[in-house]
């Protein structure tokens, strides 16, 4: 496999002319690429994991990107057959279900410094999963590798209050008269409802909105790599979570903040369990991807309670401790509501 192609998305000449719009003289005037990346998720060993692929590290020290490559008209049938023939060839995975996530085309997101190169349309795909060993060639990673202010399993990560609350607090009063401080939301208020700061809760959701926020503040390495003005107004900057290649971790931060919520409303827990579990397993599984540790009784009595779950009638013997029912998913519940999710609320976490 052409690696160069496949990890960095460069189309050959022969490609990138099927790319470039014609206008009706046969001319060029603009080249765009069309990026299909993949957030494949799973949980392994009570652990949110994603699966990477690893190359030579970029400007920023990035390794590890999400499988990629671009859209080829002339061989991809469809924009998803296209992710799928990606995945396979630099994983060897065969995806089953994936959805796209969103469209992402920010300038300057997806460059290596280089102005000659086509702007980047990327589509991202979300695919959840059970994890495999069998892979060709990539790795399962925690999520929290990535994004440490987000696992809040053991309380309020200590990366928030010793280094993104002091450091963002100061770049939003260097904000009062720049053109961000005439948003509808002040950066200050925005620093507040995304952190969970001066005892306002915080919201597994904003997964997406505390990563675009630490990357307009140059707090992460990619706004160092991609050239952004705030970055270049810190110094010693400790790393906040570990760089992906291009716009990977924000993609990535995408796939987060979708499983968080869709997890609530639609039962897609289940695509990442054994067909067989007990509920201390399913339990864990949901606090891995939302982040809090949630209350036993009440998360058995929910699950139980909304009919998401059948005894198989077996139980599971674990190490030094008593015997446990296993459980399956009760696939009935689909036809009786249209929201069967596990809608858990988690405790209140709200800034000391």
């Amino acid at each position: 496999m052409n690696m160069e192609l496949a990890g960095r998305g460069k189309p050959s000449p022969d490609q990138s002319k099927r790319m470039i719009p014609q206008d009706h003289n046969g001319l060029a005037p603009s080249a765009v690429e069309i990026g299909l990346t993949a957030a494949i998720v799973a949980v392994l060993d009570n652990e949110p994991v994603a699966l990477v692929v690893r190359s030579e590290p970029d400007s920023a020290g990035a390794t590890d990107g999400l499988p990629f490559g671009p859209y080829e008209p002339l061989q991809h049938r469809t924009l998803e057959g296209g992710l799928r023939a990606w995945v396979r060839e630099q994983t060897g995975l065969d995806l089953g279900y994936a959805e796209q996530l969103y469209t992402f085309a920010d300038r300057g997101r997806h460059a290596e410094k280089d102005d000659t190169a086509p702007p980047v349309v990327s589509i991202g795909y979300l695919a959840l999963i059970q994890a495999r060993a069998d892979l060709s060639s990539g790795i399962w990673r925690s999520w929290y590798h990535y994004f440490p202010w987000e696992d809040w399993r053991r309380g309020r990560p200590e990366i928030i209050a010793a280094e993104i609350e002091p450091r963002l607090k100061a770049w939003a009063e260097q904000q009062v008269n720049a053109p961000a401080a005439q948003r509808p939301v002040a950066p200050s208020e925005r620093i507040r409802i995304c952190f969970g700061l001066e005892g306002t809760s915080w919201d597994e959701e904003k997964v997406l909105e505390r990563y675009e926020l630490l990357y307009e503040a140059g707090l992460v390495e990619e706004a160092q790599r991609d050239g952004r003005p705030a970055a270049q107004e810190w110094n010693d900057l400790p790393r906040v979570g570990h760089p992906m290649h291009f716009d990977h971790r924000r993609i990535l931060a995408t796939a987060i903040n979708r499983t968080r919520a869709k997890i609530k409303y639609r039962p897609v827990v289940f695509e990442l369990m054994p067909i067989e579990f007990t509920l201390y397993e399913l339990q864990k599984t949901v606090e891995a991807i939302l982040g809090p540790h949630l209350h036993k009784q009440n998360f058995r009595r929910l699950v139980e309670g909304a009919g998401l779950v059948e005894p198989t009638g077996e139980m599971k013997t674990r190490t030094g401790g008593r015997p446990a029912k296993l459980f399956r998913f009760r696939r009935e519940v689909l036809l009786e509501r249209p929201a069967p999710g596990v809608r858990v609320s988690a405790p209140p976490s709200r800034a000391q």
